[in-house]
Protein backbone atom coordinates (compact mmCIF):
# COMPACT_ATOMS: atom_id res chain seq x y z
CA UNK A 1 0.00 0.00 0.00
CA UNK A 2 1.03 3.32 -0.68
CA UNK A 3 2.62 5.52 1.80
CA UNK A 4 1.73 8.68 -0.04
CA UNK A 5 -2.11 8.58 1.10
CA UNK A 6 -0.50 9.70 4.81
CA UNK A 7 1.90 12.78 2.88
CA UNK A 8 -1.97 15.44 3.61
CA UNK A 9 -3.03 13.85 7.02
CA UNK A 10 0.76 14.47 8.32
CA UNK A 11 0.77 17.63 7.55
CA UNK A 12 -2.64 18.38 8.75
CA UNK A 13 -1.17 16.41 12.28
CA UNK A 14 2.12 18.74 12.34
CA UNK A 15 0.04 21.83 11.87
CA UNK A 16 -2.46 21.45 14.45
CA UNK A 17 0.69 20.68 16.53
CA UNK A 18 2.31 23.84 15.70
CA UNK A 19 -0.63 26.28 16.85
CA UNK A 20 0.65 25.06 20.64
CA UNK A 21 4.00 26.92 19.89
CA UNK A 22 7.23 26.55 18.90
CA UNK A 23 9.01 24.06 21.52
CA UNK A 24 13.00 25.37 20.66
CA UNK A 25 11.76 28.83 21.31
CA UNK A 26 9.54 28.71 24.34
CA UNK A 27 10.59 25.30 26.33
CA UNK A 28 8.36 22.85 27.54
CA UNK A 29 7.08 24.92 30.43
CA UNK A 30 4.99 27.22 27.39
CA UNK A 31 3.08 23.43 27.76
CA UNK A 32 2.24 22.59 30.99
CA UNK A 33 -1.17 24.20 31.75
CA UNK A 34 -2.21 22.55 28.13
CA UNK A 35 -4.63 19.64 28.16
CA UNK A 36 -2.37 17.00 27.65
CA UNK A 37 -4.94 14.80 26.42
CA UNK A 38 -5.68 17.26 23.27
CA UNK A 39 -2.13 16.59 22.17
CA UNK A 40 -2.31 12.99 22.97
CA UNK A 41 -5.20 12.65 20.26
CA UNK A 42 -3.13 14.26 17.75
CA UNK A 43 -0.71 12.06 18.69
CA UNK A 44 -2.49 8.72 18.86
CA UNK A 45 -3.38 9.92 14.76
CA UNK A 46 0.29 9.79 14.23
CA UNK A 47 0.36 6.54 15.72
CA UNK A 48 -1.95 4.95 13.45
CA UNK A 49 -0.08 5.75 10.35
CA UNK A 50 2.79 4.52 11.82
CA UNK A 51 1.56 0.96 12.51
CA UNK A 52 -0.01 0.62 9.17
CA UNK A 53 1.49 -2.44 8.71
CA UNK A 54 0.82 -2.64 5.04
CA UNK A 55 3.57 -0.09 4.46
CA UNK A 56 7.02 -2.28 3.59
CA UNK A 57 10.44 0.00 5.05
CA UNK A 58 10.96 0.67 1.38
CA UNK A 59 7.15 2.66 1.14
CA UNK A 60 8.28 4.22 4.34
CA UNK A 61 11.48 5.86 3.07
CA UNK A 62 9.76 8.19 0.38
CA UNK A 63 7.99 9.86 3.63
CA UNK A 64 10.82 9.77 5.92
CA UNK A 65 13.80 10.95 2.98
CA UNK A 66 11.52 13.71 1.73
CA UNK A 67 12.42 17.09 2.26
CA UNK A 68 9.04 18.36 2.24
CA UNK A 69 8.24 15.95 5.18
CA UNK A 70 11.21 16.85 7.53
CA UNK A 71 9.75 20.00 8.58
CA UNK A 72 6.55 18.57 9.66
CA UNK A 73 8.49 15.08 11.20
CA UNK A 74 10.68 17.18 12.92
CA UNK A 75 7.87 18.94 14.60
CA UNK A 76 5.79 15.63 15.32
CA UNK A 77 9.24 14.06 16.75
CA UNK A 78 9.45 17.36 19.19
CA UNK A 79 6.00 16.84 20.68
CA UNK A 80 6.44 13.08 20.71
CA UNK A 81 9.11 13.28 23.43
CA UNK A 82 7.35 16.13 24.67
CA UNK A 83 4.52 14.16 25.53
CA UNK A 84 6.39 10.96 26.80
CA UNK A 85 8.75 13.01 28.96
CA UNK A 86 5.76 14.36 30.48
CA UNK A 87 3.15 11.18 30.45
CA UNK A 88 6.56 9.42 32.72
CA UNK A 89 7.29 12.72 35.10
CA UNK A 90 3.73 12.84 36.42
CA UNK A 91 3.25 9.35 36.55
CA UNK A 92 6.41 9.55 38.80
CA UNK A 93 5.15 12.41 40.74
CA UNK A 94 1.75 10.35 41.22
CA UNK A 95 3.74 7.54 42.28
CA UNK A 96 5.80 9.31 45.49
CA UNK A 97 2.80 10.49 46.85
CA UNK A 98 0.27 7.46 45.99
CA UNK A 99 -0.98 4.98 48.95
CA UNK A 100 -0.73 2.43 46.40
CA UNK A 101 2.05 2.69 44.33
CA UNK A 102 1.96 -0.43 42.08
CA UNK A 103 -1.41 0.78 40.89
CA UNK A 104 -0.19 4.04 40.42
CA UNK A 105 2.64 2.56 38.29
CA UNK A 106 0.39 -0.35 36.37
CA UNK A 107 -2.39 3.01 35.38
CA UNK A 108 0.89 4.36 33.35
CA UNK A 109 -0.21 5.72 29.65
CA UNK A 110 2.20 3.26 28.02
CA UNK A 111 2.47 0.45 30.58
CA UNK A 112 1.13 -2.63 28.30
CA UNK A 113 3.57 -1.19 25.56
CA UNK A 114 6.27 -2.10 28.01
CA UNK A 115 5.34 -5.45 28.77
CA UNK A 116 5.54 -6.27 24.80
CA UNK A 117 9.00 -4.64 24.67
CA UNK A 118 10.29 -6.51 27.10
CA UNK A 119 9.41 -9.67 25.77
CA UNK A 120 11.35 -8.99 22.65
CA UNK A 121 14.39 -8.20 24.18
CA UNK A 122 14.37 -10.90 26.37
CA UNK A 123 14.72 -12.92 23.32
CA UNK A 124 18.13 -11.25 22.36
CA UNK A 125 20.00 -11.73 25.72
CA UNK A 126 19.66 -13.98 28.53
CA UNK A 127 18.43 -11.87 31.69
CA UNK A 128 18.47 -13.57 35.42
CA UNK A 129 19.43 -13.05 38.80
CA UNK A 130 23.00 -13.58 38.47
CA UNK A 131 23.17 -10.38 35.74
CA UNK A 132 23.71 -6.93 36.38
CA UNK A 133 21.89 -4.64 33.68
CA UNK A 134 22.89 -1.36 32.71
CA UNK A 135 20.02 1.65 31.41
CA UNK A 136 21.90 4.05 30.27
CA UNK A 137 18.59 7.31 29.94
CA UNK A 138 16.48 5.47 32.12
CA UNK A 139 14.57 8.64 32.87
CA UNK A 140 12.51 9.73 35.39
CA UNK A 141 9.91 6.96 35.31
CA UNK A 142 12.00 3.63 35.56
CA UNK A 143 9.84 1.40 33.80
CA UNK A 144 12.49 -0.45 31.88
CA UNK A 145 14.60 -1.35 34.69
CA UNK A 146 11.49 -1.72 37.08
CA UNK A 147 10.39 -4.87 34.62
CA UNK A 148 13.71 -6.57 34.20
CA UNK A 149 14.20 -6.95 37.61
CA UNK A 150 10.44 -7.69 38.60
CA UNK A 151 10.67 -10.94 35.75
CA UNK A 152 13.75 -11.65 35.97
CA UNK A 153 15.30 -10.42 38.77
CA UNK A 154 18.55 -8.97 37.82
CA UNK A 155 20.16 -6.19 40.00
CA UNK A 156 19.49 -2.99 37.77
CA UNK A 157 21.32 0.14 37.32
CA UNK A 158 20.16 3.60 35.50
CA UNK A 159 22.58 6.30 34.17
CA UNK A 160 20.26 9.87 33.83
CA UNK A 161 21.73 12.52 32.98
CA UNK A 162 19.88 15.19 34.94
CA UNK A 163 20.14 15.18 38.92
CA UNK A 164 16.57 16.29 39.28
CA UNK A 165 15.40 13.76 36.97
CA UNK A 166 17.67 10.96 38.96
CA UNK A 167 16.14 12.05 42.53
CA UNK A 168 12.46 11.49 41.41
CA UNK A 169 13.67 8.26 40.13
CA UNK A 170 15.07 7.05 43.17
CA UNK A 171 11.64 8.49 44.74
CA UNK A 172 9.80 6.15 42.90
CA UNK A 173 12.03 2.84 43.40
CA UNK A 174 12.30 3.75 47.06
CA UNK A 175 8.48 4.09 47.16
CA UNK A 176 8.01 0.78 45.49
CA UNK A 177 10.35 -0.91 47.82
CA UNK A 178 12.97 -0.99 44.94
CA UNK A 179 15.62 1.32 45.98
CA UNK A 180 18.07 -2.27 47.28
CA UNK A 181 17.68 -3.55 43.51
CA UNK A 182 17.58 -1.04 41.10
CA UNK A 183 20.13 2.31 41.38
CA UNK A 184 19.88 5.85 39.80
CA UNK A 185 23.58 7.30 39.22
CA UNK A 186 23.50 10.32 37.11
CA UNK A 187 26.06 11.14 34.53
CA UNK A 188 26.09 10.12 30.41
CA UNK A 189 27.50 6.60 28.74
CA UNK A 190 30.77 7.56 30.27
CA UNK A 191 29.45 6.53 33.46
CA UNK A 192 30.25 2.66 32.42
CA UNK A 193 33.51 2.98 32.79
CA UNK A 194 32.82 2.83 37.02
CA UNK A 195 30.60 -0.01 36.70
CA UNK A 196 30.43 -3.84 36.90
CA UNK A 197 27.29 -5.23 34.45
CA UNK A 198 26.86 -8.18 32.36
CA UNK A 199 24.27 -5.87 30.14
CA UNK A 200 24.31 -2.63 28.72
CA UNK A 201 21.03 -1.05 27.14
CA UNK A 202 20.79 2.36 25.18
CA UNK A 203 17.63 3.50 25.59
CA UNK A 204 15.76 5.65 21.91
CA UNK A 205 15.91 8.93 23.69
CA UNK A 206 19.84 8.60 24.02
CA UNK A 207 21.18 11.54 22.53
CA UNK A 208 23.17 12.62 20.61
CA UNK A 209 23.79 8.95 19.05
CA UNK A 210 26.90 9.51 17.46
CA UNK A 211 28.49 10.03 20.39
CA UNK A 212 26.84 7.68 22.81
CA UNK A 213 28.01 4.57 20.93
CA UNK A 214 31.35 6.28 19.98
CA UNK A 215 31.98 6.51 23.83
CA UNK A 216 30.45 3.28 24.62
CA UNK A 217 32.56 1.44 21.78
CA UNK A 218 35.22 3.02 23.61
CA UNK A 219 34.78 1.85 26.58
CA UNK A 220 33.09 -1.62 26.36
CA UNK A 221 34.67 -5.11 25.54
CA UNK A 222 33.78 -7.17 22.67
CA UNK A 223 31.87 -9.65 24.66
CA UNK A 224 29.46 -7.58 26.25
CA UNK A 225 26.09 -7.86 24.83
CA UNK A 226 24.73 -4.36 23.54
CA UNK A 227 20.66 -3.77 23.16
CA UNK A 228 19.80 -0.76 21.64
CA UNK A 229 15.97 0.83 20.98
CA UNK A 230 15.33 2.47 17.60
CA UNK A 231 12.33 3.09 15.29
CA UNK A 232 12.33 1.30 12.00
CA UNK A 233 9.48 1.89 9.08
CA UNK A 234 6.38 3.61 9.31
CA UNK A 235 7.33 3.99 13.48
CA UNK A 236 10.11 6.26 12.00
CA UNK A 237 8.14 9.04 12.07
CA UNK A 238 8.08 9.20 15.34
CA UNK A 239 11.91 9.39 16.24
CA UNK A 240 14.55 9.49 14.39
CA UNK A 241 16.18 6.12 14.20
CA UNK A 242 19.67 5.02 14.82
CA UNK A 243 21.64 4.81 11.89
CA UNK A 244 24.43 2.75 10.51
CA UNK A 245 26.83 6.00 10.81
CA UNK A 246 26.07 5.54 14.61
CA UNK A 247 26.69 2.51 15.19
CA UNK A 248 30.02 2.07 13.04
CA UNK A 249 32.33 -0.28 14.85
CA UNK A 250 29.67 -2.62 15.91
CA UNK A 251 28.41 -5.88 14.53
CA UNK A 252 24.64 -6.12 14.53
CA UNK A 253 23.81 -9.52 15.41
CA UNK A 254 19.97 -9.57 16.02
CA UNK A 255 16.68 -7.39 15.46
CA UNK A 256 13.58 -7.56 17.09
CA UNK A 257 10.93 -5.92 15.23
CA UNK A 258 7.91 -4.21 17.37
CA UNK A 259 3.98 -5.68 17.63
CA UNK A 260 0.72 -4.30 18.32
CA UNK A 261 1.13 -1.32 20.05
CA UNK A 262 4.61 -1.34 20.72
CA UNK A 263 6.79 1.52 19.33
CA UNK A 264 10.27 0.30 19.93
CA UNK A 265 12.52 -2.14 17.38
CA UNK A 266 15.43 -3.65 19.80
CA UNK A 267 18.69 -4.34 18.50
CA UNK A 268 21.73 -6.50 19.20
CA UNK A 269 25.07 -5.38 19.01
CA UNK A 270 28.64 -6.23 19.98
CA UNK A 271 31.81 -4.59 19.84
CA UNK A 272 33.98 -5.33 16.90
CA UNK A 273 37.91 -5.13 17.44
Amino acid sequence: MSCYKYWGKIEEIAEALSSYGDLDKYGDSKLDNVDIDEIIKLLDEVEVIAHDKFIDFDSAKHILDDEKMNKALKLIRKFYVYIGSRLETENALKIAKSDNPKETLDSFHFYDRYIGLIENESQLVKFNDKKTFVFVGSGPLPLTLIMFNNIFGCKCIGIELEEDVASLSRKVLKKLGLDKDIEIIVGDENSIKDLDYDILMVAALAEPKERVFANVWELIDEKTPIIYRTYTGMRAILYSPVTEKDTRGFHKEVMVLPTGNTNNTSVLIRKII
